[in-house]
């Protein structure tokens, strides 16, 4: 049965084009390859998200080769943010530099509830969207 059918053959509708595996077509279809990164706390919590979340958008950019770039960018643009953020709020509090030395406790608490705040912000504006 094999020897009647063509090894390759190109769907005209989509322009795919599959080889004969057995009695099968399989497409021809290959990845593009993504530059490899390292993701940090703010990158790995958005490839969580895609993949259990919104698995089409997650399918898309790998299929695509642009998941490794937009996980990048969230994460580079998260820890910006963060960053910013815990600084308006510095501002805002009445923390001092005079306070790491002498009221330890007080500072560190407060510095740590300003943190939670900042990720909390960047979570919904970037990470869970």
């Amino acid at each position: 049965m094999n020897n009647k059918l063509p090894k390759t053959k190109i769907d005209e509708r989509t322009g795919i084009e599959y080889h004969l595996k057995g009695d099968y077509y399989i497409p021809n279809i290959v990845a593009p390859k993504q530059e490899k990164i390292v993701l940090n706390k703010y990158g790995k919590m958005r490839l969580k998200y895609l993949k259990e979340c919104r698995k089409a958008d997650y399918t898309i950019m790998l299929i695509n080769g642009t998941l490794n770039t937009h996980l990048k960018e969230i994460q580079e643009t998260a820890q910006t943010r963060v960053e910013q953020i815990i600084d308006q709020l510095k501002e805002k509090s009445d923390l001092t530099e005079d306070m790491k030395n002498t009221d330890v406790l007080y500072w560190v608490g407060t510095m740590n509830s300003i943190k939670a705040q900042a990720e909390e912000i960047v979570f919904k504006e970037l990470i869970y969207w």
